[in-house]
């Protein structure tokens, strides 16, 4: 199993996304001899998974069923265990593109957190790329080696445990894209400048607040960055619904229409919204803004290594 190439079957070891609904899923190891329980009853991992098709529908022992899933970075970035604030997907995106990342792209990424970008930035630069994250916090580092090597990946990464603010990310000259997500990002520009190519390497920097942006900006100007631009991402989530409103009455319009000849009963007429004047509603299909919206994440900061 890795998270880069796809496997067809559920092997001891994987780690594997349990699919209960769209808003109810979870992380397992398969592991021989090993039960996980559901709100469904158990699932027994040597008989119910290992050996399996990714994507089968599993029943557990009280008669429900999930799927399992095989796993990819937008799942694991759903239900990875937090051990920092992370990226998600609207902002992933984004920041994939406006670094222009692709395979075969060196990437240098200050600090890993709980990996949620590190997954998708190793799966765009695979197979020949390579990603060099840093940081600082020692057991998050070591956290983050582990999972790396769970995952199958750990050929595309190299995890450093130092202060990128002070010590850089340990290569020269070779990055076509740094991203930084440090609480003072100002102070590792002049890192990342060394670390990117002669020529052309772009730069991201993610802060919540926007003097953060303001003093990092500053220093990009320094550093002699160029193409310096900030966006802020945000997601509006609409759900479909079927709704009814009440037709309005329209007077001696609506009388003058029914003197004219207009039969709401004859077949050409009754999908028409005419034809539930009697009923005093009519149903169509709407699409309605969630009530509670996630808001302000972060501001993305891009520009280019003059």
């Amino acid at each position: 199993m890795s998270f880069v190439e796809y496997g067809d079957t559920i092997k001891d070891g994987d780690t594997a996304i349990v699919f209960l609904g769209h808003e109810s899923m979870f992380p397992v190891k398969v592991q021989h001899g090993t039960v996980t329980q559901t709100k469904y009853g158990v699932i027994r991992h040597s008989t119910d998974l290992i050996g399996k098709k990714y994507g089968s529908k599993v029943t557990c022992s009280k008669g429900g069923w999930v799927f399992i899933l095989h796993p990819t970075p937008e799942l694991w970035t759903m239900n990875l265990p937090h051990r920092t604030q992370i990226l998600y997907s609207t902002d992933i995106s984004i920041i994939t593109m406006m670094l222009e990342l692709k395979p075969g792209s060196i990437v240098c990424e200050s600090g890993t957190g709980s990996g949620s970008l590190s997954h998708a930035l190793i799966r765009t630069v695979a197979p020949t790329g390579h990603l060099y994250t840093v940081e600082f916090h020692q057991q998050r580092a070591e956290k983050a080696r582990e999972e790396f090597r769970e995952h199958g990946v750990e050929h595309l990464v190299t995890v450093t445990n130092q202060d990128v603010c002070k010590n850089g990310f340990g290569v020269s000259n070779i990055a076509d894209a740094v991203f930084l997500d440090i609480p003072s990002p100002w102070e590792a520009i002049g890192h990342a400048k060394s670390a990117l190519k002669a020529e052309g390497g772009r730069i991201c920097s993610f802060s919540p607040c926007i003097e953060q942006v303001q003093r990092t900006c500053l220093a990009m100007e320094e550093y002699g960055f160029t193409e310096i631009n900030t966006l802020e991402i945000l997601l509006r989530v609409y759900n479909v619904r079927t709704i009814g409103l009440q037709i309005p009455d329209l007077g001696k319009a609506a009388e003058d229409n029914s003197s004219s000849g207009f039969d709401s009963s004859s077949p050409s007429h009754q999908g028409s919204p005419c034809a539930n004047l009697q009923q005093g509603t009519v149903q169509f299909k709407s699409g309605v803004p969630l009530r509670e919206v996630v808001g302000h994440t972060g501001y993305l900061t891009f520009a280019t290594k003059s």
